[in-house]
This record gives structure tokens, sequence and C-alpha cells, in this order.
């Protein structure tokens, strides 16, 4: 009997240049991240995207909304090149958009696509001749586009429009459905109405985030049907901590289980005073543990339990966990595959030989009452043992050595 992850075929979608990646087609999916610096201020927006860039994340969204930051724009990109990063940068607009790029070329020129909400471009014929100037900048300067709508802006007068026909029909459908049709007609009509204005279709990704879970899927189950445009998942105001994380996995695991989504984002609400790379981190980490892209050396670790009263060996697997996502910048620019290498740290002789030989490097620690010593696994194979005060330095010792051992190094 053999088995096979139950994935679904990928959802063919056309491919997106967006500065130097591809977004959908046959493309590995997407990591992308926002700053919540204030754009203007070039020096701290940069280094977020730096950190961002260095922790993994492929693209990079800032908040274009005043003069000021789109004054700076040109500027960071030209920080950012100086510091030999070259993430694409994308352009979040609302309400003034078309001022913005119209009136600071070089903002338009530096940025490598533009994040538009049909909901939030002015209204009626406003609205109209407001969406076409950024389109129509976009066409002048090569730039992708992402159609963004949002549950919290939806087109108010095509919401209106579709309540009102569905109150005359005989069997008139729940107000809910009528406002995911909505969002879900505003993106797609207004990617056909930027192809009209002369955006090539290839130019074009959509996104329509929702933040309740059963939402997002049904919405993301529904446009994937209706289109073959690039879909950017994410789950809008997804929260803090442990709840953003778990919301945000239990969405967008489902949606990409079934071969929906081209780029995503984690949408989490950092910690205060933490770092915004959490969300590239656990975006990343759904995407590896899915098996449908590789970042970083995972650790497998037990959980602990009355046999391993000690906290040694979950001490040990963070400062593994924490020194391969540290290395991994480096070891990518020397190894070839590393980045798919399993190693763990397990806690008592239950299940910590058994783990340790499945994985590529293991290291079984001795569990509360078992002798005081640790052996180590080498694809499946027992190489040594360690004892003494010092495992900690000689198994990251030994993983080095694994890492230069078995991986073919590039030229």
């Amino acid at each position: 009997m053999s088995f096979k992850h139950p994935f679904l075929p990928r959802r063919e979608s056309i491919a997106v240049k967006v500065g130097n990646i591809i977004v959908g087609g046959e493309s590995p999916i997407v990591v992308q991240s926002m700053t919540n610096t204030d754009t203007a201020d070039e020096v701290a927006t940069t280094k977020q995207i730096a950190e961002l860039a260095s922790s993994g994340s492929e693209m990079v969204r800032i908040t274009v909304n005043t003069a000021e930051a789109a004054a700076a724009v040109a500027g960071i990109k030209s920080r950012l090149k100086h510091m030999g990063i070259d993430v694409p940068l994308v352009g979040d607009f609302h309400f003034n958009g078309h001022k913005l790029l119209s009136q600071y070329p070089e903002c338009a020129q530096a940025l490598d696509k533009y994040r538009i909400n049909p909901g939030n471009v002015g209204r009626g014929k406003r609205r109209d001749e407001q969406f076409a100037t950024m389109i129509e900048l976009a066409v002048k300067y090569n730039k992708a586009v992402r159609i963004g709508v949002n549950w919290g802006s939806m087109d108010q007068e095509l919401l209106a429009r579709l309540m009102d026909e569905n109150a005359q029909l005989a069997e008139p459908k729940e107000p809910k459905n009528v406002m995911f049709e909505t969002v879900i007609r505003s993106a797609i009509d207004s990617a056909l109405a930027a192809e009209k204005l002369g955006l090539a279709k290839d130019r074009i990704i959509l996104s329509c985030k929702m933040s309740d879970v059963q939402d997002l899927i049904t919405v993301y189950r529904a446009i994937a049907e209706r289109c073959d445009y690039a879909l950017h998942l994410g789950l809008t105001e997804a929260g803090m901590g442990s709840k953003g994380i778990v919301a945000s996995t239990a969405a967008l695991s489902i949606l990409l289980h079934e071969g929906i989504g081209d780029t995503i984002r984690i949408s989490l609400t950092p910690e205060p005073g933490a770092t915004r790379t959490k969300e590239v981190i656990v975006a990343q980490e759904i995407l590896q543990t899915m098996g449908l892209r590789a970042f970083v050396p995972l650790v497998t670790a037990c959980p602990g339990c009355g046999r391993t009263s000690s906290t040694y060996f979950q001490e040990l697997a963070e400062q593994i966990q924490s020194y391969l996502r540290q290395q991994m910048p480096v070891w990518a620019t020397q190894y070839q595959g590393v980045e798919t290498m399993s190693v763990a740290v397990m806690g008592c002789v239950v299940n910590g030989p058994g783990e340790s030989k499945h994985a590529n490097i293991g290291i079984s620690l001795p569990g509360t009452g078992e002798s005081p010593v640790a052996p180590v696994y080498e694809d499946g194979e027992k190489t040594v043992t360690l004892k003494g005060d010092n495992i900690a330095a000689e198994f990251q010792a030994l993983l080095d050595q694994y890492i230069e051992r078995t991986y073919q190094k590039n030229q």
C-alpha cells in the first residue's frame, strides 16, 4: 500500500511579475508582510523592511497615505539598494492614491506593485476617474496591481444595488451571501475594468480578505472558481498572539490544501514593542509544515510529560531552533537544500530514539531516572553518545559538521 499527501491540484492562475519575483502560475507560493512604521521616516521604514526581508519576507508592503510618505518612497528604495536588498515594495493606497501617484512620479516608479481597494477610491463618477488614474499610471510604469477588497471596506454603491436586486427575488438570499457577492464582484469587476484601461491580465492580483475564518474560506472558494487571476490570501485583522496564529492557520491551510492561493500574508497584531517578523515566520511555517515549501530546518520536539521533569530538552530545542533560523541566511548562500533538513530534540527514551532516527539528525536526551547519556542519530544510525555538561555545544557542533558533510556546496 502506498500513501500520498491528499493535496488537490494547484489552481491554475496567471503568473504575475512583481519586481524580481513571480506570483502565481507554477511559481512557489510567495510570503509577504507589511511595515507599521511611518513611511515618511525613511530610516525607520528602511530598517523594518530590511528586518522583514532578512526574516524571509519576499515582498513588503508599505503605507503610502500622505505627501510626505510618497516623497520618501524613492529614498527608501535607494537605501535598500545600497544595503544590497532587492525585495519588491508594494504601495498601499486608500482614498488619495490617484493624487499621490500623479504628484510623485518617483514614488510611482520606485514601487513594484500598487495595492488598490475599489471601495476606497471615491464615489460615483469620481470613483471611476480616480481608479482610472491609478491604473493608467500602473500601465505607464509597467507595475503590477493588487486589487484588494476587504470585508470592512466594500463598494457601498455596489452593495446597495445588489441588496435591492436581491430584495426583488422570489426567494431572496441571506444578506450575508449578498455581501459575499459584493466583495467578489467588486474585485472581479474592478479587474475587468483595469484590463479595459490597458492593464494586462498578467499584471493583476486579487484579494478578498475577511476577518472570519469560515467567511474567508467561502469567499475564496467562490472567487477561485470564477476567475484565473493570481490570488493573495490573508485573514484580515487576524488578532494578536495565539488567536491570530490559530485563526490564520485554520483559514489559510484549508485553502492552500485545496490549491487556492499564490501569495500569503499573516496579519498579526504584534505584541507591544515586538518586531513584525513573527508574521513572516508564521507564514513560512504554515507553508513548510504543509509540505508546500521549505525555508529553514524545522525541529521536532516532544511536548514533555512526567518522564521529563527536567526542562533541559525544552531549552535545547529552543536553542537549536533559534540557531537554525539565525544561521539559515548564511547556509542558504553556502549549501543547497539545507532548508529541507529535519532535526529532532527529544526528552526521554519512549519516543526519543525513534524520532531521532527518523530525522536527518537527532538527539535523545535522558528523561527522569534514565541514564545521563544522550545518543545522537544521523540518517537513522547512532553515531555518538553525548554526556556531561556540554551537550548543547557538542550537539550544535555535530549539526554544523553534518550540514558541511551532507549538503552540496554552492559554486
